[in-house]
């Protein structure tokens, strides 16, 4: 637990020259923000082949979602590619959610164009490292461009392990940049979008093809110029561990990018408390969170499905956190239910960050 601790301090202190000095990555072509998404909630961690996945909690930016599903096969114990038609193209990210009691987590191994849509690769582990079935919340979205009124800021990246990045985008029409520190720790720089205060939401995943592999946002320093994050990964072991990884951050936007449409998302990010400008909803509702294994995150009048939820961890040590069970609609309100483990897979109240939208 000292031991990352320690590492998140230094990497804020020796990683400010790494970062002005790095090369940017090219800037965004002109067009919509997203120009291609999808998500999908596995909900049988068995599914057979070309198994269609909860059609309430699936869609899509291609055409006829309802009538061009979302399908996932099962490549092994605890792996998973899902299929996401229409959608093929280079670049965007992706993002997974375990939903479990269990601490099994989910994590993505890769994903890309396969014939006209985009493949998404997912492993799910036990707290052990063996792999194991689980069911999962899974995204995918690709922008470029700046965003159309009303506003809001978007940004992601996709870092390789020694900090380059594979793909990249803002809203402000700046240069993401990543910088690796010690091992299992990464100083993300997103120019031009946040504010002064902790504002918006941030979701982070880890992307490992080898092994099992969670990361995490370990610290968060917003300024008036941009947002840096300290990302940092751990293997089974609970052990800093080199490996690539995804960050999505919205401000009043959807986690894939979007803004009304769709007219029903919202955010939380607990830290012991809920600062005000990390807990947004879009329909102007009161969000709420009952603290507790697991925690009952409370949003109204915005549950609309087709509609997702993603979790992410928070804090320097190798906890992790996801979604107990799937999110539950009534008239209007959605309640999601985060749930954290700690080191040794039991459930605790830990610190993290919740996204949920529709598709409308």
């Amino acid at each position: 637990m000292k031991k990352p601790a320690r590492a998140v301090l230094l990497v804020l202190a020796l990683l400010v020259g790494l970062l002005a000095a790095a090369v940017p990555a090219a800037g965004p072509a002109q067009a919509a923000v997203p120009d291609r998404w999808g998500f999908a909630f596995l909900d049988n961690p068995t599914p057979p082949t070309g198994y269609v996945p909860d059609p309430s909690r699936q869609w899509g930016s291609w055409a006829s979602p309802a009538s061009n599903p979302v399908t996932v096969d099962q490549t092994g114990p605890g792996a998973y590619v899902v299929h996401f038609p229409l959608i093929a193209g280079p670049g965007g990210v992706a993002h997974v959610t375990a939903v479990n009691r269990t601490g099994t987590w989910c994590q993505l191994t890769g994903w890309g164009p396969v014939g006209s849509g985009i493949d998404v690769k997912v492993a799910c582990y036990r707290p052990t490292g063996a792999p194991d079935n689980s069911p999962f919340t899974v995204l995918y979205t690709s922008s470029s461009g700046t965003p159309a009124p009303p506003g809001g800021d978007y940004a992601y990246l996709h870092s390789t392990v020694s900090g380059a990045l594979v793909t990249q985008y803002n809203s402000s029409g700046g240069s993401n940049v990543s910088g690796h520190g010690s091992t299992g720790i990464w100083k993300a720089w997103l120019p031009g979008v946040g504010g002064s205060g902790n504002l918006g939401n941030v979701e982070v995943t880890a992307v490992d093809p080898i092994q099992g592999a969670r990361c995490k946002v370990a610290d968060w320093a917003p300024s008036g110029t941009g947002q840096t994050f300290v990302v940092a990964c751990f293997d089974a072991s609970n052990a800093p561990y080199d490996t690539q990884w995804t960050l999505s951050y919205s401000v009043k936007r959807a986690v894939h990018g979007p803004a009304i449409p769709p007219k029903s998302f919202g955010y939380l990010w607990y830290n012991g408390s809920v600062p005000g400008g990390t807990n947004f909803n879009s329909a102007g509702g009161s969000n709420s969170l009952a603290v507790g294994i697991p925690f009952n995150v409370t949003l109204p009048a915005i549950a609309v499905p087709s509609d997702h939820a993603q979790v992410t961890a928070y804090g320097s040590g190798p906890g992790w956190c996801q979604l107990a069970l799937p999110w539950a609609r009534s008239s209007g309100t959605v309640q999601l239910y985060p749930i954290c483990f700690g080191p040794g897979g039991s459930p605790v109240a830990a610190p993290f960050l919740t996204a949920y939208t529709s598709a409308f």
